[in-house]
C-alpha cells in the first residue's frame, strides 16, 4: 500500500518510541506486584529490591517475553475489521501505546498501582469502538475484565489470609514458636517452591523452547518443592536460637527466617511478570512493525524483530529505576503493616492466584492480584489495620484505567489520522 511505502519508517520509528513509553510505565506501576511487600515487611530496603528487579524484569522480559507474539492482545478485537483498513490498526496501536503509557506515568507519579493489562485494553477498545466499528469490538471479554475486579482481589485477599492464620496459629501464637517455626515453615517454603515453579514454568518459559506438557510442569514444581523443603529443614535446624528467650524475641527471630523466603519469592514473582507483562507494549508494537513491512498485511501473530525485546525490557527497568518507588511504597507501606511473614504470605497467595487463573482462563490483572492479597493480610489483623484512605484511592484508580486509557487514545488516534492525512 502507498501508505505504508510513504511513511513506513516514521511510522516504526514512533511506534518504537511510544512502546518504549509503555514499557516505561509498566516499570515504574506494575513492578510493585513483585517487590512492594518485600519492601513494606523490611526484607529488603527500596534500593535492593530495585536493584533486584531490574536483574529478573529483564531477564524474564528478555529471555521468556517471547518470540512470537500474538498482535491483538487476548482476543479482545477482531482483526478482520481492519483487513482494508490495516492503515487504522497501525495508527491505533500507536495511539493506545502512548494512551496507556501516558496513563501508566501519571498513576505512577500518584503512587496509584494499576493494571498495565486493563491501561492497553481499555486503550485498544476506545480506538476501535469509535474508530472503526462497535462491533469489533468482544465486548464479553471485556465484561470479564470487569468481573475480575472483584473476582481477583478476593481470590487472593481469602488465599492470603488462610495462609496468614495458619502461621499465626502453628508458629506464632504457640507456647514454643521457634519449636513450632522449625517443624513447619520447612512446608511453607516446600509450599512456595511448588507455587513459585509453577508460576515460572507457566508464565515464563513457556517461550524458550522450554514449554514443558501440563504433567511434566507439575513433576518439576514438586521435585523442587521436595528439594527447597529438606534444604529448609536442614538449614533452620542448625539454626541457634535461645528457645528460652521472650516470645517477642522468639517471634523477631523467625520473622528473619520469612524474609529470607520472601527474597526468593520476589525474584521468581519479578522473572515472571517482566515476561509475561512485557506483552503489554511488545505485542501492540510487533503488530505495527509486522503491518508495516507486510505492506499492509495482518496476521494473528508476528514474529518479533530482534530489537523489540531489548526494547521492551530496557523500557521497564528505566520506569522501575525513575518512578518505581513510588508505587512500591503504596503496596508495600501505605495499605496495612507489614512484617516478613505478612509479605509472604500475601507473596504467596498471589502467587497460588496466578497459578489459579492460567489454569481456569480467568482474565486476570497481577496488580489487583498483590494489592488483594496484602488486604487479606491486613484484614486477618482487623479492619482498624487498613489504611481505608489508600484503599478507596487504590479502587478508585482501577475504575477509571479502563476509560481513561480509552479516551486517551480516542484523542490520540483522531490527531494520528489528521497528522498522516488519512480519511
Amino acid at each position: 500500500m502507498e501508505f505504508f511505502e510513504s511513511y513506513g519508517l516514521i511510522l516504526i520509528i514512533l511506534a518504537a518510541t511510544v512502546g518504549f513509553v509503555m514499557a516505561w510505565g509498566i516499570g515504574a506501576n506494575d513492578v510493585a506486584n513483585a517487590m512492594g511487600t518485600s519492601v513494606g515487611s523490611k526484607a529488603l530496603t527500596i534500593k535492593q529490591a530495585i536493584f533486584i528487579a531490574m536483574i529478573f524484569e529483564f531477564a524474564g522480559a528478555y529471555l521468556a517475553g517471547g518470540e512470537v507474539t500474538s498482535t491483538i492482545r487476548k482476543g479482545i478485537i477482531d482483526a478482520s475489521y481492519f483487513a482494508d483498513i490495516p492503515e487504522y490498526l497501525v495508527l491505533g496501536m500507536i495511539s493506545s501505546l502512548l494512551a496507556a503509557g501516558i496513563w501508566l506515568a501519571v498513576a505512577s507519579w500518584l503512587g496509584w498501582p494499576v493494571s498495565t493489562t486493563h491501561s492497553i485494553i481499555g486503550a485498544i477498545v476506545g480506538f476501535t469502538a469509535v474508530g472503526v466499528s462497535m462491533d469489533a469490538v468482544s465486548w464479553g471479554k471485556v465484561g470479564g475484565i470487569v468481573g475480575s475486579w472483584i473476582v481477583t482481589p478476593a481470590l487472593s485477599g481469602i488465599i492470603a489470609f488462610l495462609i496468614f492464620m495458619s502461621a499465626q496459629r502453628l508458629i506464632f501464637s504457640t507456647a514454643t514458636p521457634l519449636v513450632n517455626a522449625k517443624r513447619y515453615v520447612p512446608i511453607y517454603m516446600a509450599l512456595a517452591g511448588f507455587v513459585m515453579s509453577l508460576v515460572t514454568i507457566k508464565k515464563g518459559l513457556k517461550h524458550v523452547g522450554l514449554e514443558l506438557s501440563e504433567m511434566n510442569g507439575y513433576l518439576v514444581a514438586i521435585g523442587i518443592a521436595v528439594g527447597l523443603g529438606i534444604l529448609g529443614k536442614y538449614f533452620i535446624g542448625r539454626m541457634r536460637f535461645n528457645e528460652n528467650e521472650s516470645k517477642d524475641i522468639q517471634a523477631a527471630n523467625i520473622e528473619k527466617v520469612f524474609a529470607l523466603l520472601m527474597v526468593v519469592t520476589a525474584c521468581c514473582m519479578a522473572f515472571a511478570h517482566g515476561s509475561n507483562d512485557v506483552a503489554n507494549a511488545i505485542g501492540p508494537l510487533a503488530a505495527v512493525v509486522s503491518v508495516v513491512t507486510n505492506g499492509g498485511e495482518i496476521n494473528a501473530s508476528a514474529q518479533l524483530a530482534p530489537w523489540i525485546l531489548p526494547l521492551g525490557g530496557i523500557g521497564i527497568v528505566a520506569g522501575l529505576a525513575l518512578f518505581g518507588h513510588r508505587v512500591i511504597k503504596t503496596i508495600g507501606q501505605g495499605i496495612t503493616h507489614l512484617t516478613p511473614s505478612r509479605g509472604f504470605a500475601a507473596e504467596l497467595a498471589a502467587a497460588c492466584t496466578v497459578v489459579i487463573a492460567s489454569g481456569t482462563g480467568l482474565p486476570i490483572s497481577t496488580t489487583q492480584t498483590l494489592v488483594g492479597a496484602v488486604l487479606g493480610v491486613g484484614l486477618a489483623r482487623g479492619v482498624s489495620a487498613l489504611n481505608l484512605g489508600i484503599v478507596r484511592n487504590i479502587i478508585v484508580s482501577w475504575v477509571v484505567t479502563l476509560p481513561a486509557g480509552a479516551i486517551l487514545s480516542i484523542i490520540f488516534f483522531y490527531i494520528l489520522k489528521a497528522s498522516f492525512g488519512v480519511a
